[in-house]
């Protein structure tokens, strides 16, 4: 990725990278907290790390990891 960010003056291209950005920031954000939990991490030391409440991060994230478990074993 590109160290250089698009000036605010071109709405259009600022925009589009800010897009860009959020959709690489939360695809970082999913892998990141599977591997913490598939590694034994607690929802309280994931949510630490992000920032945000345990809650928060098991209900942002619970559902995608059990998702993704049952498509890796069909007996799930």
């Amino acid at each position: 990725m590109s160290d250089h960010l698009p000036s605010p003056d071109d709405p259009a291209a600022a925009l589009a990278a800010v897009v860009a950005l959020r959709r690489t920031a939360e695809r970082l954000e999913r892998e990141a907290v599977a591997r913490a939990i598939d590694q034994g991490w607690t929802w309280a030391q994931v949510a630490e790390a992000l920032g945000v409440t345990r809650q928060a991060a098991h209900k942002r994230h619970a559902r995608r990891g059990a998702d993704r478990h049952r498509s890796e074993d069909p007996t799930r």
